[in-house]
């Protein structure tokens, strides 16, 4: 009984956390070139700053949990790298994409 009850608060968690499909669709539609492109570093970026949004408000009910804490450590990182690939590669781009995540650079 108390692996079921275990299993189902993990589930629960679990994908109260994650994007829902509907929402990366927008975000692809937003960033992306079609509506396929989930590989391009403008739809990555938006991804990736979406589950940061989520994780930072998670972060804030649960301010112990320190593997979310390390999980949006390496999601900034990452989201910096792309940014810094996108800036080297096409600035207007880079821009664009800045301006519609709402980040202040």
């Amino acid at each position: 009984m108390e692996a079921q009850k275990l299993y189902k608060t993990y589930y629960i968690y679990y994908n109260s956390h994650m994007l829902k499909k509907e929402k990366k669709l927008k975000i692809v539609k937003a960033l992306g070139i079609n509506e396929k492109d989930t590989g391009s570093a403008d739809v990555q970026i938006g991804l990736i700053s979406e589950e940061m949004d989520a994780l930072v408000s998670h972060l804030k009910d649960h301010p112990k949990d320190l593997h979310s804490k390390r999980g949006l450590l390496r999601m900034v990182v990452k989201r910096k790298k792309l940014l810094a690939y996108l800036q080297k590669e096409n600035e207007a781009r880079y821009k664009d994409v800045i301006k519609k995540v709402g980040l202040k650079k």
